[in-house]
């Protein structure tokens, strides 16, 4: 079976763009609204132990989330998403002819 690769059409990039910005926003409002909250708690109260561990945790979740995907951009690692499912499929169909090669002698 040959490897068919096509382009995403213009709809296919409209339906991954709204669905990558009805993630993200969201995500995004959630996080900062929970940074405010922890900053308005430090300022109210001046509770700084209490906040200054959740604070990190989440700085440098988020900052390693976002190397990872400035990683995986660098490396192309978006460019072709389909390709990996059909070198799959190709490794599936050469094993199993191997097999029936190996049964029959």
């Amino acid at each position: 079976m040959a490897a068919v690769i096509r382009k995403a059409t213009r709809g296919q990039r409209w339906v991954v763009w709204g669905l990558t910005i009805g993630i993200l926003v969201p995500a995004s409002l959630g996080f900062g609204t929970k940074i405010y909250e922890f900053v308005r708690v430090v300022l109210s109260e001046g509770g700084t132990e209490f906040t200054l561990i959740p604070l990190a945790n989440y700085f440098l979740a988020t900052l390693g989330f976002v190397c990872l995907m400035i990683w995986a951009v660098l490396h192309g690692m978006f460019q072709d998403v389909e390709a990996p499912k059909y070198t799959m499929l190709e490794q599936e169909e050469r094993l199993e002819a191997g097999e029936k090669a190996g049964k029959q002698t």
